[in-house]
């Protein structure tokens, strides 16, 4: 069977690549890959400092992995050894109401590879076969990381009813934020307005299409961003704090709508007032189905964005103490592991 390398997270101070097993040939339904590039995502950042409230430490991460089907097991037909593949990591039960109903993003025993379960950050993994979609022939691996962030913010999108015409804010440039605003454009919104703390970021977000950058720590946050649209159908938060809600109440038009897309440390206040006065509606998102990572693939393949805008960091595995650091700096946008051979 062998050994290989698998990075393991105990925190923030502690990241370390053990040797582990490597892992058995695929069962009936499963398929082995081989790891090429494994993304770093805020998920990943808020778990190792200890504050992501559904991940316990110590982890071992990967659920944003490209990379190359090495054996199929009995019954696998669409996938064949050599296939480039993108991992779609939520593990559900299939048997739930929502499973049945096409929700199994939010299946009653969800699972999640690589936050729940040991990930794609080694040299290979197992996983089963509908989890794993095969990749253009000429799509970059970089840009096909791209693929998990991305199928995110297009469900949020999705969920939101974005449209042609629409006018969004998007709270937050970071990597989802500014995939939410390639996203809304993608689906035909007018006008996207786009708050940040950090200028670089917002400057960015203008390089991606939107049409005006706010700080958001500005003394006349709201109303510069209302200056630019004014009454917004729907206010994304990627920031997902009291602050950032609170703003979202306040710039989304009567009878709008504000996502939730960040990942809240834990109970966070909302001025349920001005929801009740305003009838605007509050809905999660949480990340997303097949549909929504298909579309995520053809949107880049499309060349909706370039991946030498948003991948600002590659690490070797053997380096992942120092990806992890890079990702939690906020100048950085998406940090990579290249795994490389062993």
């Amino acid at each position: 069977m062998g050994r290989m390398r698998q990075v393991v997270v105990t925190s923030s101070d502690d990241i370390r690549v053990e040797d582990v097993p490597r892992p058995g040939p695929p069962g009936a339904g499963e398929v082995l890959v081989a790891s090429r590039l494994v993304g770093i995502c805020g998920t990943d950042v808020h778990a190792a400092a200890g504050h992501h409230p559904f991940i316990d430490r110590p982890y071992r991460p990967g659920h944003e992995v490209v990379g190359v089907v090495e054996q199929v097991g009995e019954g696998v037909t669409a996938l064949a050894a050599g296939d480039r593949v993108v991992l779609e990591p939520n593990l559900v039960c299939g048997q739930c109401r929502q499973c049945r109903d096409g929700r199994y993003n939010i299946c009653r025993n969800l699972a999640v590879f690589g936050c729940q379960t040991p990930g794609g950050m080694s040299d290979a993994f197992v996983v089963a076969g509908d989890r794993l979609h095969k990749l253009p022939d000429d799509m970059s691996d970089e840009l096909a990381a791209l693929v998990e962030p991305l199928a995110t913010p297009v469900h949020a999108v999705r969920r939101a009813g974005v449209r042609a015409g629409s006018r969004v804010v998007v709270l937050g440039a970071g990597p989802i934020g500014l995939l939410v605003l390639v996203a809304a454009r993608a689906a035909g919104a007018e006008t996207v307005v786009v708050t940040d703390v950090l200028p670089e970021k917002l400057e960015r977000a203008r390089r991606l299409g939107a049409d005006v950058g706010v700080r958001a720590d500005a003394p006349d946050a709201i109303g510069l961003v209302a200056a630019a649209v004014p009454g917004a159908d729907v206010v994304f938060d990627c920031v997902a704090t009291a602050s950032s809600m609170a703003q979202a109440v306040e710039l989304v038009d009567k009878g709008g709508t504000v996502v939730v897309v960040g990942i809240a440390a834990g109970a966070t206040s909302i001025p349920l007032h001005l929801v009740q006065d305003r009838e605007i509606s509050v809905i999660g998102s949480l990340m997303y189905v097949r549909e929504d990572v298909e579309h995520a693939i053809a949107l880049l393949a499309s060349g909706v964005v370039a991946a030498d805008e948003l991948v600002t960091g590659v690490f070797p595995l053997e380096r992942a103490a120092e990806a992890f650091a890079a990702s939690s700096d906020p100048r950085q946008v998406k940090v990579l592991v290249s795994v490389g051979s062993p």
